[in-house]
């Protein structure tokens, strides 16, 4: 089943203030095109700058997650790119007069609730998944953070979090599935240590913080008299000391593992950098800012190779075909001994997927050549030129016959030899939208993950009469 990419439907426009900037926002979340991405515009500058999430643009993660273009900064985006992640939305542009998200109630529920349930539509593009296909683990032995991806058809987060904190030690945090996070994880607020707070403070950072909108864990000693200051500093009306330590007990937790909810929530947003939905299973120790990004960036190493031109398509010889020899034989009018198609394992808007078993009773094996058997690499181009052919027919009146006919071949190449014993795995590619019967392909078969053979073919659809 094809999956469509989504955009919101109607724009939405959320105000308040930056953690660290103390600025005024406004930011408004638009339609985007499809195959755009999230991108941030800032319409306060003149130029009016871009800047794509995407990881390659981070520039600091040192409070928060920044993005930066042509000298343009949009930071603390990653409350708001995980709720666009959760509600699938994988087009949006935001517009930003601010070099600073608005922090809201430090958690993206204000952001998902104001987007709502039923504001995305489907594009006509495909949605492209990420598939985890092997263990990919970052360590930073610094922090002793640990992030690792392990192959699974859903997307999951594990998330634990430890602390040399008498107050906050070890919690654990689970996501089975993208459509909790409205419930499970978008309530969650971001948290701080009151050790970390004075630091900023003193530092002239979180000018837009709120005692309201974060939990502050005291983590030592305090008096009533430096509760009450820190409470001025914030604008904020003096809080009652109950205990020492603790949670500051103005707020009231919204689940007893809130702060491990909130590191998921980060992990959420921080991976939406990767730019494509993923599948797999996350499993993080310890994350932050700093480590989700440089997991990121190695997530998107592997992501880059699975959707290069020559990645070889994952054959799964347990899954059922879409297309068995019956099938084929009912679209193409090959039979033995030219028939090279023996099933189809995928079809999509723009690409089709076959396989193609080379044995040893091939009959070109007995002059091609009795003493060293070579699968000969027109024979492979005919093979990728059938799965092209019923891409084409597959899609055409059934009650009816057609012929696919060769009107030009370019660009061939032959890498490695195929031999009996090898499958191929051929992918084709529709190059250019079919016109007046005409289809552009590019093909390309593999042995395994490597390519054995390429080539452009361009063939005419007849009629049967």
């Amino acid at each position: 089943m094809v999956t469509k990419q989504k955009t919101i439907l109607n724009e939405v426009t959320l105000t308040g203030k930056g953690l660290h900037t103390g600025l005024s926002v406004n930011m408004t979340i638009k339609p985007a095109a499809e195959n755009t991405g999230i991108v941030f515009r800032r319409i306060d500058l003149d130029e009016k700058t871009e800047i794509k999430a995407d990881v390659s643009n981070v520039v600091d993660t040192s409070r928060g997650t920044v993005i930066e273009t042509d000298g343009a900064r949009v930071s603390t985006i990653e409350h708001t790119l995980a709720a666009l992640s959760a509600l699938e939305i994988d087009n949006a542009l935001i517009e930003i007069d601010a070099p600073e998200t608005p922090i809201l109630d430090g958690s993206s529920k204000v952001i998902v609730d104001a987007i709502g349930d039923n504001n995305t539509t489907e594009l006509d593009a495909e949605r492209e998944y990420f598939k985890i296909r092997k263990k990919i683990v970052f360590k930073d032995e610094k922090s002793g953070a640990e992030l690792m991806a392990l192959p699974d058809d859903e997307y999951s987060i594990d998330v634990m979090i430890s602390f040399d904190s008498p107050v906050l030690h070890n919690q654990y945090a689970r996501l089975n599935s993208l459509k909790d996070f409205k419930t499970e994880i978008a309530p969650c607020r971001t948290f701080v240590f009151l050790h970390e707070l004075e630091f900023l403070l003193n530092n002239n950072l979180v000018k837009g913080g709120d005692l309201d909108n974060a939990i502050v864990i005291m983590d030592r000693d305090v008096n009533q008299h430096e509760l009450d200051r820190i409470a001025d500093l914030f604008h904020h009306e003096h809080i009652k000391l109950n205990g020492n330590k603790g949670i500051l007990n103005n707020l009231k937790l919204h689940f007893d593992n809130e702060p491990a909810r909130h590191k998921l929530l980060d992990v959420v947003g921080d991976l939406t950098l990767l730019g494509k939905p993923i599948k797999g299973k996350i499993i993080a120790t310890r994350p932050g800012h700093s480590s989700n990004v440089q997991f990121a960036k190695l997530l998107q190493k592997e992501m880059n190779k699975q959707f290069a031109k020559t990645a070889a398509p994952i054959y799964d010889c347990n899954k059922e075909s879409l297309l068995d020899v019956q099938k084929i034989k009912e679209l193409l009018p090959h039979r033995y001994p030219f028939l090279m198609v023996d099933k189809i394992i995928d079809i999509k808007e723009k690409h089709i997927i076959g396989v193609k078993n080379i044995t040893t009773n091939e009959p070109i094996f007995t002059g091609h050549f009795p003493s060293e058997p070579v699968f000969p690499g027109v024979l492979q181009i005919e093979a990728m030129a059938q799965v092209g052919g019923l891409y084409v027919l597959n899609q055409l009146d059934p009650t009816k016959n057609y012929s696919t006919y060769f009107m030009k071949i370019d660009g061939i190449k032959f890498r490695q030899k195929v031999v009996p014993g090898d499958t191929l795995i051929i992918k084709v590619e529709l190059l250019t939208p079919i016109r007046r019967g005409i289809a552009t392909m590019k093909g390309y078969a593999f042995v395994g993950n490597q390519l054995v053979s390429e080539g452009e073919f361009m063939a005419q659809i007849v009629e049967n009469k």
